[in-house]
């Protein structure tokens, strides 16, 4: 039995009630790592760059290791770019090689570049046409019940490569989850943290970090999921909201 762990904060006001999405997490754990995973949990919340949560949801759910999938995790590659002009261009580039159109990425950078406030969850797009394909406006499709098989492995595989930040070691699993899912051709994203300018556009065999996606200082971020044409929505949604989904971390050969 492992047991999911979900935080949302919010400020001014439940999520629901418009209040100011302030953070979340996700952890899938076993039943005596609870107590301290709720408890960071609610430290992260209240001790937030974006602000001062007055409204924080902790669910706790048990969660049957007969339904938990596994998948890999994606191979990480950073690149270097000094502004965010120069990430979205070369972002948008990364997303066309893995078959996103080139109408179909401009229009999700742009979904991302226009909104008023930052996307809860993520936009579903169709990966030729550019249109939006889900009805959930500025809620999004909120991934959910996922994270690494061995935490310690995981933490030691990114150390190794430099990645020390909380930032990339969350979305790396959310990214390998999502691209594990049916239909889906790529995922582009940047955070809502002011003082985390780097995003990433993630494909079925690589997670591509670029250093700047967005200015210093800005609370917008949200993610962009492109789908291929004739995918089931529903079912796609179903699996990223609600399947458990372990990701198995690289191991070295000899290691």
């Amino acid at each position: 039995m492992l047991y999911s762990v979900r935080m949302r904060a919010a400020e001014g006001g439940s999520h629901e009630q418009g209040g100011k999405h302030i953070s979340g997490a996700e952890k899938l754990i076993q039943r005596d790592s609870l107590t301290e995973t709720a408890t960071n949990m609610l430290v992260r919340a209240l001790e937030h760059s974006r602000g001062s949560a007055d409204f924080i949801n902790l669910t706790v759910e048990a969660v049957s290791l007969h339904s938990v999938q596994r998948t890999k995790c994606l191979p990480i590659r950073s690149v270097y770019t000094e502004n965010p002009d120069e990430g979205r261009k070369r972002a948008c580039e990364t997303l066309i090689a893995s078959g996103v159109s080139p109408e179909a990425a401009k229009a999700g950078i742009g979904c991302l570049t226009d909104l008023p406030v930052s996307l809860r969850g993520a936009m579903l797009v169709d990966a030729q046409t550019g249109k939006r394909l889900d009805p959930l406006l500025l809620r999004g499709v909120r991934v959910s019940r996922m994270d690494v098989e061995n935490e310690a492995a995981y933490k030691k595989w990114l150390q190794q490569q430099g990645y020390c930040n909380i930032h990339i070691r969350e979305a790396v699993v959310l990214a390998s989850k999502v691209m594990a899912a049916s239909g889906m051709v790529a995922e582009l994203c940047w955070s809502d943290d002011p003082e985390y300018t780097a995003g990433y556009v993630a494909t079925s065999g690589q997670y591509t970090r670029f250093t700047q996606l967005k200015p210093a200082g800005s609370e917008i971020g949200g993610r962009v999921f492109f789908v291929k044409a004739g995918t089931d929505i529903n079912s796609l949604i179903t699996f990223l909201e609600n399947t458990p989904v372990l990701i198995e971390v690289p191991v070295k050969e000899g290691h």
